[in-house]
This record gives structure tokens, sequence and C-alpha cells, in this order.
């Protein structure tokens, strides 16, 4: 069955000559004119609705309109609930960083890595430490060979101005959903 939007045509606003109808099993009740096809629906205590109105002759069917629009709104509800936006967390580095603070750094992006999020390191240069980017681009792929079990390098480390930056990703099978 199509989707159902907010300008669907149901019950008497249905105005086409001929409409194939369908009964609210699915079962085809054949083709009749629209009043017809109301008058049948109202039989039956249901809403006449058009499902497909680019169809020759347009597609309605019987069915509780208003279930069907609770039904439809709950499941898209519950879609939305399901869905897991993936974040861009950062961990900013610097030169001259100390071993435990690099480990507190590494804990993080394991701790974000594992959580499916992806984590952008920035390693910032100031002054004369700009003429030595090559230890920041040490440093960087040291941060990442310490956490090579939980990520892959998605953006491998580039230089842009000051900064040196890199982004991973979690593996697939480091994941704990």
């Amino acid at each position: 069955m199509s989707t159902i939007n907010k300008a669907t045509e149901i019950n008497e606003r249905i105005r086409d000559a001929q409409v194939r109808l369908l009964d609210s099993d699915g079962a085809q009740l054949g083709i009749m004119s629209a009043r017809d096809a109301y008058l049948v629906a109202v039989q039956k205590n249901l809403d006449l609705v058009k499902i497909s109105p680019t169809a020759v002759p347009p597609v309605c069917k019987i069915m509780d309109y208003g279930k069907f629009k609770f039904d439809s709104s709950k499941r898209e509800k519950e879609m939305r609930k399901n869905q897991k936006t993936v974040e861009l967390k950062e961990i900013r580095l610097s030169m001259t960083i100390d071993e435990g603070d690099v480990n507190t750094k590494i804990k993080h992006a394991t701790k974000f890595l594992e959580g499916g999020d992806r984590v952008k390191v920035s390693l910032r240069m100031r002054g004369r430490q700009q003429a030595h980017a090559n230890i920041g681009m040490r440093k960087m792929e040291d941060f990442c060979a310490q956490l090579a079990e939980v990520c892959v390098v998605e953006v491998k480390p580039s230089r842009e101005s000051n900064y040196l930056t890199m982004i991973l990703a979690p593996k697939k099978d480091a994941k704990k959903n």
C-alpha cells in the first residue's frame, strides 16, 4: 500500500467518475463510480480512501482511516526512536602533551568510538611549533596506533594552517551496541 499524505481524498471528497475499489482485506471489488464505492464503505461503517490517485482509474480502499493514521504515526515515531545519529566528537591534543594526559584522551576516544561516534583529533601548533609539524604528525600517528584495535582512520592527518586534524571512525566489529 502506498503512503497516504495530508492531502488524501476520503469519503465524499473523491470526485472521480470511476474508481477501482479494494476491500478492507485487499480483495478487489471491481471498477465502479465513486458514489457507489462510497455507499459500499458506508454500509461497512468504514471510510473510502484514495490510495493511488495517479492510477487509471484511481485506486480507492475501504478502511478505518482514523485507525490507519494512528498506526502510521506510531510506526513513524518508532522508526525515529530507533534511529542512531552518529556524532562527531573532538579530542584536542597539543605538541607538549604529557603521557598521562595522552592516556586520558585515549580513554575518552575509546569510549566515543565504542559508542559508535566518529572522533576528530586535532593538534594545535603555536609559534615555533609550526616549524616542526613532523613532530606533531608523529604524535597524531602514535595516538592513532594506540587506538588501532577500536578504530580505522577515516581522514588521514592533514595540516590546515596551524592545526593538524584527522578523523577516526569505529571499526564495525568493535561497536558494543
